[in-house]
């Protein structure tokens, strides 16, 4: 079989994003914004009408995942492959904090994928472990699957899927919560992947 459609979904705003601190693998906590945000989602991705939900395992991905699989009445799938990027010793700290500590660094590990934080790990790393769960839908399923994960982690993965050249990875902008990037496939195609969307999300 082989995935014609692939929807990637940032979970909602946590604790951790309303106060501006990296939260890497630290399990934080939606919101009630992030709910909100999440619930105000679902009747827009419901349009995908995905087979298949695999969340990371961190509850902030997990209980948003749940938000739409509840409302749907789809299956859902947890896989701690999915977790965003290991930020090390950043994880906690607000931009302040880590720059104070490490000048310099964040702007390095921003526009160099091969570069890790203290004790963490690259998003090449990142990419290669969201590549497998990828590659198992993609044997799995033939309509839409989508994966409920983190702004670095789809960032990273997007690199990957498209193939760009690592050095470019860091030009890709950021995923606002609960938005979604979407790519597609051409049933009479080469099996590339291609980009139909990167950062959308619902209008109000």
């Amino acid at each position: 079989m082989t995935l014609n459609r692939l929807v990637l979904w940032r979970h909602g705003e946590t604790d951790y994003n309303a106060t501006g601190r990296w939260q890497g693998h630290l399990d934080s906590a939606l919101t009630e914004t992030g709910w909100n945000q999440a619930r105000f989602a679902v009747p827009v991705l419901t349009k995908f009408a995905p087979e298949l939900v695999v969340a990371s395992d961190l509850r902030r991905a997990t209980n948003t995942a749940t938000v739409f699989t509840d409302a749907v009445g789809i299956p859902l799938r947890i896989d701690e492959r999915l977790r965003e990027t290991n930020l090390g010793k950043w994880q906690g700290l607000t931009n302040s904090e880590v720059e104070a500590e490490w000048p310099g660094m964040i702007d390095l590990w921003r526009a160099d994928p091969t570069i890790a934080p203290p004790d963490g790990e690259t998003r090449i790393e990142v990419a290669d472990r969201a590549s497998e769960v990828v590659d198992d839908v993609d044997r799995e399923f033939d309509g839409t699957v989508m994966l409920c994960a983190h702004g670095g982690l789809i960032s990273a993965l997007t690199g990957r899927l498209l193939n760009l050249p690592v050095e470019s990875w860091g030009q890709l902008g950021g995923i606002g919560n609960c938005h979604w990037t979407v790519f597609t496939r051409r049933p009479d195609g080469d099996g590339q992947w291609r980009l139909s969307s990167y950062n959308a999300g619902p209008t109000r």
